[in-house]
């Protein structure tokens, strides 16, 4: 942001740990919202709100909680998609189960649901750490997908497992199945997710967050301390299940319309957990844009390819993303390890200190 941070001070310890302590930041965060709000619905097309608004905003609230149990609290999950399918199939079942209760309460409760499930997989974490929590969250993902394909009664004994997301509606707009106009799906889903990641900026500013991220750094020393790790690593897991389980309802109900647990197998978990690498762990900011970067790559990948030469395959062009997004987590992990959000911030210090050498 073009300005210095100079000649604002703060007089209560209320004011210095604001959200926003600085006036042009405020401002920024409200323009961006604005502009989100009353300029996008009506400058974009549908092409564009449909194919890379909503799933940006719902992989960005996904990896908003994935960054709180791995770049907050520094517990590696691989069970992502796992719990998005649980966050999807309660929805499911909420809705149809009690068709005139709120959409928001439904996505709400299936996210407390999908904690609940997260804190029970978060157990082993009170035990082992590291490379080993990774493996038993991993059969998490297997175990919780088994189970949403195994029992019908998930899709209420649907013969093809696939079933369509009820129509609701939010303010008398249609928000969830084919009938829905994509204006409608953006609005409800940036108004949603900007509470949630509001939420979210406030919690890990607090005291909770401060134990996940003294957790995270030297767990022994916290313990030390007085930071309970039983308590600090099992909220981490509830609340990071919480945000992925509403992620995975918003991801049946408002992006794809269906339901099925096929679309959230383990490379599902695996694309999450690139966004928090590259998009920076521990920042909120970061999700944003690790989610964005990771939709719009592939999408830029493909009119690059095609551009240079129509006839490339569409499976040449889908193995050099896979490449491509390996080489580039390889890249983030040796030269920034904090990922995108990282970059920005040090492109703000050099525009504040422009034009003094830095």
């Amino acid at each position: 942001m073009l300005y210095r941070e100079t000649g604002q001070f703060k007089t209560t310890y209320r004011a210095d740990q604001a959200i926003f302590p600085i006036l042009q930041d405020k401002i920024g965060v409200l323009a961006i919202l604005a502009f989100a709000v009353f300029v996008v619905p009506f400058a974009a097309d549908n092409y564009l709100l449909e194919t890379i608004l909503v799933p940006v905003l719902v992989f960005s609230l996904a990896a908003i909680g994935l960054n709180i149990l791995t770049g907050y609290c520094g517990q590696l999950s691989l069970g992502t998609g796992g719990f998005m399918a649980c966050g999807a199939f309660f929805s499911y079942k909420l809705a149809t189960a009690f068709p005139d209760l709120n959409l928001i309460l439904v996505f709400l409760l299936a996210g407390l649901g999908t904690s609940v499930v997260g804190v029970l997989f978060g157990l082993p974490s009170l035990r082992i750490k590291g490379f080993y929590l990774a493996v038993a969250t991993l059969a998490a993902q297997f175990f919780l997908i088994w189970v949403f394909n195994k029992f019908g009664w998930w899709t209420n004994d649907s013969p093809s497992g696939v079933i369509s997301a009820p129509p609701r509606e939010v303010l008398g707009f249609v928000v969830t199945s084919s009938e829905a106009h994509p204006i409608s799906k953006y609005l409800f889903l940036v108004v949603l997710v900007a509470v949630l990641a509001l939420v979210a900026k406030n919690l890990v500013r607090s005291r909770i967050g401060r134990s996940w991220m003294a957790i995270r750094d030297m767990d022994i020393a916290a313990e030390i301390i007085g930071i309970r790790p039983l308590v600090a690593k099992l909220s981490a897991f509830a609340v990071s299940s919480f945000y992925i389980g509403i992620a995975g309802g918003l991801w049946a109900f408002i992006y794809t319309g269906s339901v099925e647990a096929l679309a959230f197998q383990i490379d599902r978990s695996f694309q999450v957990l690139f966004m928090v690498i590259l998009g920076g762990l521990g920042s909120i900011l970061g999700s944003f844009l690790g989610a964005i970067f990771i939709v719009l790559l592939p999408i830029a990948l493909n009119v690059t390819m095609l551009a240079i030469d129509p006839t490339f395959s569409v499976a040449l062009v889908s193995d050099m993303e896979f490449m491509l997004f390996g080489a580039l987590i390889i890249f983030f992990l040796i030269v920034e390890p904090h990922g995108l959000a990282r970059l920005w911030q040090i492109g703000k210090e050099k525009l504040r200190l422009w034009p003094f050498p830095y």
